[in-house]
């Protein structure tokens, strides 16, 4: 992987934005997460809609770098910002 964040891997591979948000409030209503490693970030995904967060709120969040969870953050991150932009570590 050259070193990259395996988050940002799957997102590039996948070439998908799993996160559904109301349009009204940012609000999380959905995720979809299509990987051998996507059991990793369901149950923070759970979290994350259970707790009404909106995508701001996820994106400004704290994980762990290196880590599946890392890329709800990231996807987050691209309903305000160019992912292309990014390095492995943004935040």
């Amino acid at each position: 992987m050259g070193g990259r964040a395996p988050a940002k891997s799957m997102i590039r591979r996948h070439r998908a934005r799993p996160l559904v948000a109301e349009a009204s409030s940012g609000r999380l209503i959905g995720v979809q997460a299509v990987a051998p490693e996507a059991g990793e970030l369901i149950q923070t995904a759970v979290l994350a809609i259970r707790a009404r967060m909106t995508v701001e709120e996820l994106a400004n969040t704290l994980f762990p770098y290196l880590t599946m969870v890392e890329g709800l953050k990231l996807c987050a991150q691209t309903f305000t910002k160019d992912v292309k932009q990014l390095s492995c570590c943004a935040g």
